[in-house]
């Protein structure tokens, strides 16, 4: 049996009237009018279908089969035969004054949750730059409210003025929560400050920033300060690097080079060495006593992260201070490294109690990366928050 409304249902088009269809490798433009019937006048209220007149209205619709679709609407203009007002006829899928259907602004918000730029996804809509963005200026996320645990971190971002903008996220449901114009300490102390419910944090997750231990420690008082693992990591990982290069400029300019090519292999756990790798690391640390006894510091400090509490890793990290202690002389940059970890002992050692890190967070700040050489940067620091909200939220 034939289905007679094969068309409107492919096109999504139900309730219209399709008269015409033209079709170029670039376009498709459907004809189309709506079934006449009785409308409300709104002035009086009274009931007409009496038609005044007709005018050809040109709407954009959402792309169909790789091609930009293009509506030509037939549209009627009724008269009240009691107070003799004109109006037009109501078509469902297009608001007022508008010359996009309703569908393709909710098409262009929904492709405004991936990382493409702004230019790219209003030519594949066929709109002006200027029209996707006045389209996603409606989209907007209010302030939150307070998760028990919270992680803050900077991203650089450059909108609004800003070299640098302030993240928030909720590090056990994975979802972020704010974004910020500026990471200056007097802003995020302005911008806390009104909460009511932030005696219900019950973890803070920061990068060993004494701003933010600073922030946490006023407007969270009853919360536990984490410093997470991959800044505390990151502190040995920076000082051996410091001793390798120091080092290697000791070396022949072969030797250098064959350093600095293999410095991933010194980075990694000896665990996870191969047995060709394991040999290699052998020959490299015979070279010089230095870079040896820097890379013992190193995986034994892999140790310590590994504790399973807070308790083991305070005498595994006690152990350790006394290693860098005693080679002081021989390894002076490992000196700030001992001078952090003795600062943000009790933050450190709460990471191995904490369930929660800045993973995900960091993540996050990966993903704005993308986004803004995707975007080619965005200026609009409201339009950049709100996009970023978006993208995640998808």
């Amino acid at each position: 049996m034939l289905y007679e409304n094969y068309t409107e249902e492919l096109l999504g088009l139900k309730e219209v009237i399709i008269t015409n269809i033209k079709q170029t490798e670039q376009s498709c433009t459907i004809h189309i009018q709506m079934p006449r019937k009785v409308h409300i006048c709104p002035v009086c209220g009274s009931e007409t279908d009496q038609i005044h007149d007709y005018r050809n209205q040109k709407i954009k619709d959402i792309p169909s089969f790789g091609r930009h679709t293009i509506l030509h609407l037939r549209k009627r203009r009724y008269v009240c035969p009691d107070c003799h007002k004109e109006f037009y006829e109501k078509v469902p899928f297009l608001p007022r004054y508008h010359r996009l259907t309703s569908r393709l602004s909710a098409w262009i918000i929904a492709e405004f949750s991936k990382v493409h730029s702004m230019s790219d996804i209003a030519t594949r809509n066929n709109i002006s730059g200027t029209t996707a963005a006045r389209i996603f200026d409606h989209v907007s996320y209010p302030k939150p409210s307070l998760t028990k645990a919270l992680s803050f971190d900077e991203f650089k971002g450059n909108a609004g003025g800003e070299k640098f903008q302030f993240i928030m996220t909720n590090p056990h449901e994975h979802r972020v929560l704010d974004i910020l114009p500026t990471r200056k300490i007097e802003d995020l102390y302005a911008y806390f400050s009104p909460f009511k419910d932030r005696d219900k944090v019950k973890y803070v997750i920061i990068d060993m920033n004494k701003d933010y231990r600073r922030l946490a420690q006023t407007c969270f008082p009853h919360a536990t300060l984490v410093a997470d693992k991959y800044h505390v990591i990151r502190q040995v990982t920076w000082a051996f690097e410091k001793v390798r290069k120091e080092e290697q400029k000791k070396f022949g300019d072969s030797r250098r080079k064959y350093f600095k090519r293999s410095r991933k292999l010194l980075l990694k756990r000896p665990e996870k060495l191969t047995e060709e790798e394991k040999d290699q690391v052998a020959a490299m640390l015979s070279i010089s006593e230095r870079i040896r006894y820097a890379y013992a510091l190193k995986n034994e400090f892999f140790k310590v992260m590994d504790s399973r509490s807070s308790y083991e890793a305070r005498k595994l990290l006690g152990i350790w201070n006394m290693m860098v202690q005693g080679y002081r002389e021989l390894l002076p940059e490992f000196k700030v490294c001992f001078n952090t970890f003795t600062n943000w002992q009790k933050e450190i050692l709460n990471a191995f109690d904490c369930p929660y890190t800045n993973g995900y967070t960091e993540g996050v700040n990966n993903k704005i990366k993308v986004l803004k050489r995707n975007a080619f940067g965005v200026r609009v620091f409201e339009r950049f928050r709100n996009r970023i909200l978006h993208v995640m939220a998808a």
